[in-house]
């Protein structure tokens, strides 16, 4: 109640409200690096290098940390640190760390460092295990539409 006499006191009714609430919606733009409500921090605070280099995810270590695209990278070791820095696009999980799938179906989403896949020396993350089974039924299919789709899901 009293929120539509306030919004009314602004002027709004409620259909102006629905409007003005769906255009500062539709001109939110998501962030360009996927990186959490909480850690601000790139894929979850794992190290990209290990997914190369170990053959799975690992969590970094503070200490071994580099900022690429404005946005914080943690690394489990010095060495993994310096790698990425030398080829960050060799090692940066594609389409800004959100979930493959979702981009490929026109939205984003949250990936979890733990559901991921190299497909042609590039790495994917899914939301989780049943998105990521929805994703390997055509790996291929998915990663081209996700490309087309890629930066336009971020409302840039």
């Amino acid at each position: 109640m009293m929120r539509r006499q306030a919004l009314r006191w602004l002027g709004l009714g409620s259909a102006g409200a629905l409007a003005a609430l769906a255009s500062a919606n539709a001109q939110a733009a998501e962030p360009p690096i996927y990186t959490g409500w909480f850690n601000k921090v790139a894929v979850s605070g794992h190290d990209p290098v290990a997914y190369f280099t170990q053959g799975k995810p690992v969590k970094g270590d503070p200490q071994f940390t580099t900022v690429y695209q404005g946005v914080s990278w943690h690394f489990s070791s010095a060495q993994n640190r310096d790698l990425f820095v030398a080829d960050p696009a060799r090692y940066a999980p594609q389409f800004g760390g959100y979930c493959a799938w979702a981009v490929a179906e026109g939205k984003t989403a949250s990936a979890d460092p733990k559901y991921w896949r190299i497909v042609d020396g590039k790495l994917y993350l899914n939301y989780d295990a049943d998105v990521q089974k929805k994703w390997e039924q055509d790996v291929p299919g998915f990663i081209s539409r996700a490309t087309g789709n890629w930066p336009k899901v971020l409302g840039r």
